[in-house]
């Protein structure tokens, strides 16, 4: 199965290099382009792409409300968010509204790759260290709505969050705890799902909210 690719990106020659590098996979296609927030909400409406990767600065609509609009939709695709460290707060206003992950412009193209297949995957981009950093700098103050939700939890899907806000695999959390990795799985659903959250990311939000995971928390 080929995975489509929308780019969403107002300079044209980042999106010529976001192009060669995807289409050079074989599992992973760009079916299209646009160059500001608009264009790519009406694209994405058009083509039905798999996976979208969205500026967050943009003219006539910005990446964060771009992807509330597209996510917004019936069976919405994917939404990859591009950033520098000076657009911290943007990438996680995108991430409330939608987004399956960010990734820092300036990343290595196999980092790219390896984001686009792991939102398309359902998963969300949470493992790369950048990302983790980004989460210890916009780490927001408590807010008592995820306190309450956090406290809805056993103490074991407490554990398995605080290992998911540290980055670490379904595989690597089931080492760390010393259980199976389809125990993990199933604690991950449950913690979702109780959360009411749709993926990891905005798990491990509610996690930082709720204070259950502080920066600089990685061992």
């Amino acid at each position: 199965m080929t995975v489509r690719v929308l780019l969403v990106e107002d300079q044209a020659l980042v999106r010529a290099g976001f192009r060669m590098v995807i289409d050079s996979q074989p599992d992973l296609t760009v079916v299209g382009e646009a160059g500001d927030g608009l264009a790519g909400v009406r694209e994405a409406r058009r083509l039905r792409p798999d996976v979208i990767v969205m500026d967050v600065r943009m003219p006539i609509l910005d990446g964060i409300e771009a992807t509330r609009r597209v996510l917004a939709a019936p069976e919405p695709p994917k939404v990859l968010v591009l950033t520098t460290y000076d657009l911290d707060e943007h990438a996680l206003a995108a991430i409330r509204a939608g987004a399956s992950g960010f990734l820092l412009k300036d990343a290595p193209p196999e980092d790219m790759l390896a984001a686009v297949r792991t939102v398309h995957a359902g998963d969300a981009v949470l493992a790369a260290s950048t990302t983790r950093r980004l989460l210890d700098r916009l780490s927001p103050g408590l807010d008592p709505a995820a306190e309450r939700l956090v406290g809805g939890l056993t103490e074991r899907e407490r554990e398995v969050l605080v290992e998911m806000a540290k980055g670490w695999s379904n595989a690597e959390i089931a080492d760390r705890l010393v259980v199976a990795t389809g125990t993990v799985k199933t604690h991950v659903s449950s913690v979702l799902a109780k959360l009411g959250v749709r993926d990891r990311v905005r798990a491990v939000i509610t996690a930082y909210e709720a204070g259950l995971v502080k920066p600089g928390e990685r061992t």
